[in-house]
């Protein structure tokens, strides 16, 4: 095993305890000259083909040189990734696009002037021999996104290289939102890690396909919802899950499309129905697993969390703040796994907004779902 090392951004950093705190979005110092050298640093290892987590806006991303083939059989390596699983591409600068990607619609033009930087990914046309073939798992196309952190930034500016990274956490575990979940995960399988703090959207970026010069298809839900990229875009069609764009493909076209993901160790149950009807259900299954002397957990709203009796109760904020929700959901998911809970329920959320996103990652992260209407 291989020396992680961790390079600090930002002073008092210390492993956090995930107890229904709302994650902050560190704005982190960027500039001081220890900064920069830790940056440097950093940037150098990949150049030399290392493996460097480091801080979005949305997730922690394990990084490699997106050119370099060995590099990235690293992060599948390292990550514990199915080989036919994409990889997203990050950049500091729509000019790296030039060589990287074919020419693309006007369309994919407004969605970068609109959203970049920020958590939406679009799938483009790549250009032969400009990627390793495992970052596009052979396809025709390829996922970029530029992230809207400035350590990510600077980080991709200093390397100088498309940088493929993808949530910095081993496959089908929940995605690290601190730096303490990267090394519970990687420590010793990664090169180094950018300590940024708390992240801010929790979840992972959109990602969007643009079908012609009038139609998206979003084919992951994330930070950029369905209803922002419809007020901005008002006379383009953006399809959803709702209208059949599939998530079971043979050949996943993006991230988070086939595999299970984000799951905790124990058995995670997502309940659907009204909130009456959801508490009902949920009491009554955590008594019964409490009779049979399990450890339970439940993912709750505050509106409702004081009605459960469990071992570990994860607060999710209020249903009114999805976006609050959203930033918890992957450390909470964590701390059940510290906690040792082993029988875990969810409530379910409205899927309007940022909802749609984090919907999409319970049923992925759960064993099962019941749907109670």
């Amino acid at each position: 095993m291989m020396k992680t090392k961790r390079w600090m951004t930002y002073k008092d950093n210390v492993k956090s305890s995930f107890r229904g705190q709302n994650a902050q979005h560190n704005h982190n110092r960027c500039g001081t000259h220890e900064d920069s050298a830790w940056l440097e640093e950093a940037a150098e290892t990949l150049q030399g083909g290392g493996l460097v987590a480091f801080p979005t806006e949305t997730v922690y991303g394990l990084g490699a040189d997106a050119r370099n083939t060995d590099a990235v059989a690293g992060i599948f390596r390292a990550k514990g990734r199915p080989s036919d699983n994409p990889l997203i591409v990050h950049i500091a600068d729509s000019d790296q696009l030039d060589g990287l990607v074919k020419p693309y619609p006007t369309l994919a033009r407004k969605l970068m002037e609109l959203f970049w930087p920020g958590p939406l990914t679009i799938v483009l046309p790549v250009q032969s021999g400009a990627l390793s073939p495992l970052v596009t798992a052979n396809l025709p196309t390829v996922g970029v996104r530029m992230p809207d952190h400035p350590l990510a930034l600077e980080l991709l500016r200093q390397a100088g290289c498309p940088v493929a990274a993808p949530s910095a956490n081993r496959s089908g575990r929940p995605s690290p939102t601190e730096a303490s979940h990267v090394l519970d995960d990687l420590d010793g399988l990664i090169h180094g890690i950018v300590d940024g703090g708390a992240t801010g959207v929790g979840l992972e970026s959109t990602v969007v396909e643009l079908l012609d010069e009038h139609t998206i298809a979003i084919l992951r839900p994330g930070g950029i919802t369905l209803e922002k990229l419809r007020r901005a875009l008002p006379d383009i069609a953006v399809l959803g899950g709702e209208d059949g764009v599939s998530d079971q493909e043979e050949a996943p076209r993006s991230p988070g499309m086939k595999y299970i993901h984000y799951a905790p160790q124990g058995e995670l149950t997502l309940v659907e129905g009204s909130p009456e009807q959801t508490e009902a259900y949920i009491a009554a299954r955590l008594a019964e697993a409490s009779a049979r002397g399990e450890r339970t957990g439940v993912l709750a709203f505050s509106e409702s969390i004081h009605r459960y009796e469990a071992d570990v109760k994860m607060d999710m904020g209020s249903r009114q703040k999805l976006d609050e929700a959203a930033a918890r959901l992957y450390a909470a998911l964590r701390c059940f796994d510290e906690e040792g809970a082993v029988s875990l329920w969810a409530e379910s959320c409205s899927e309007e907004g940022i909802g749609r996103a984090l919907m999409n990652r319970l049923s992925k992260a759960a064993s099962k779902v019941i749907k109670l209407n």
